[in-house]
């Protein structure tokens, strides 16, 4: 990895280095259209959404053209990026577009800057006490803020440190990416000529019923019970970064969802058909309305497998052909236990299960590894950007 560079400059106020651009509308011209998202940046909206998700009538809509810095919301949730296509695009009218003085700041060098920790506590302190959706600065808080300025040689120089672990994490991501398309390839290979199903409900254990959790959770409380949402679903995983928690008491209204460590999890709201098994670490924790809970029962199904077929094209096909509404995507419960399961024999389940331990170990390392480039990635945010 690069040397780090040392800092030369002097902080200075944004709008000495930006200025607000020359609005021009797309009209009759034909443009891509470009949206933001919260964390990758300006995005191609074909690419990103496989459909057109703007609104028919883009005549009023902006040109934006490479290198201009576009102000999205909310703000303090960092939505504020570059746009780094080589191409113009159009975006909506309601995001505030400005030029970069290049001369004097690398526009990555500055995207790097607006998202460091000092940017980040700015925003979020010019934006205390408005709960609007649309949480944007005006002009002059947004020019007002003192940014650090070192030479451009020094920007670039810090630019490919960031990249360089960024480029990392990103291998790292791919690699991810190839052990869980591998699982899947298994699967297929190895159960794809099965043809005995069981329900869903055929395979838990006696006595026990497949539920959804707490219907109103209430407020975080401090040192209360973890409650798992939807959101803390994580490529089959449960990321126990951001897990809220509970008063006890409404957990306990609940008993019968009440984790224990050996069950199979559901998302039944919002990403329907996210799946991942509960381990020991989330024992004695509770689930949200929008995840369903099944109690498996191993002498019928061994859960790396169930996890396996719920994952696979088969499965997915029948969630989403169960799945109901727009503004808010959830399947029925009535739906969910009576799911088709694929049930080949023990031993062959085993086997497969067997696999999955084996990519587990990799895919951990891999994970760690991801971890570790992030915790260097903030860490040096927080020495350049604060």
């Amino acid at each position: 990895m690069a040397a780090k560079p040392r800092f030369d400059g002097e902080w200075v106020r944004l709008g000495e280095l930006i200025s607000k651009a020359k609005s021009k509308r797309c009209g009759s011209e034909i443009y891509p259209v470009l949206s933001m998202t919260m964390h990758d940046g300006i995005v191609e909206q074909a690419d990103r959404f496989k459909k057109k998700i703007a609104s028919r009538d883009t005549s009023s809509y902006k040109v934006v053209e490479p290198g201009q810095l576009v102000v999205g919301f909310p703000i303090d949730e960092g939505v504020i990026y570059v746009q780094n296509y080589p191409y113009p695009g159009i975006m909506s009218p309601a995001y505030n577009v400005w030029d970069i003085n290049g001369d004097l700041i690398d526009p990555a060098y500055l995207e790097l800057v607006l998202h460091g920790p000092k940017s980040m506590a700015y925003y979020a302190d010019k934006m205390r006490g408005t709960t609007a959706r649309r949480r944007s600065l005006t002009a002059d808080n947004l020019c007002a803020m003192r940014v650090p300025l070192p030479s451009l040689e020094r920007q670039r120089r810090v630019v490919h440190l960031f990249n360089t672990v960024k480029d990392g994490m990103a291998i790292a991501g791919r690699v991810v990416e190839a052990l869980d398309q591998l699982v899947k390839s298994r699967f297929a290979e190895m159960f794809g000529d099965a043809d005995h199903y069981e329900m869903l409900d055929q395979l838990i254990m006696d006595g026990t019923s497949i539920s959804y959790g707490i219907v109103q959770p209430g407020s975080d409380v401090e040192g209360g019970i973890g409650v798992l949402r939807p959101v803390d679903f994580q490529a089959g995983r449960v990321e126990h970064g951001n897990i809220k928690t509970i008063d006890p008491e409404i957990s306990g209204k609940y008993s019968r969802t009440v984790l224990t460590g050996n069950e199979l999890l559901v998302v039944v709201r919002g990403a329907t058909g996210d799946v991942a098994l509960s381990d020991a670490s989330l024992k004695g924790m509770n689930v949200t309305r929008g995840i369903a809970v099944v109690r498996y029962d191993r002498n019928k199904i061994i859960p790396e497998f169930l996890v396996g077929y719920l994952k696979s094209d088969e499965a997915q096909r029948y969630i989403a052909e169960h799945t109901q509404g727009s503004a808010l995507k959830q399947i029925n419960m009535a739906d969910l236990r009576v799911q088709p399961i694929k049930v080949p024999s023990l031993d062959l389940q085993q086997e497969f299960a067997a696999l999955v331990a084996r990519v587990d170990k990799s895919r951990f390392i891999v994970q760690q590894q991801i971890e570790k480039l992030q915790m260097l990635y903030d860490s040096l945010a927080q020495e350049y950007f604060s």
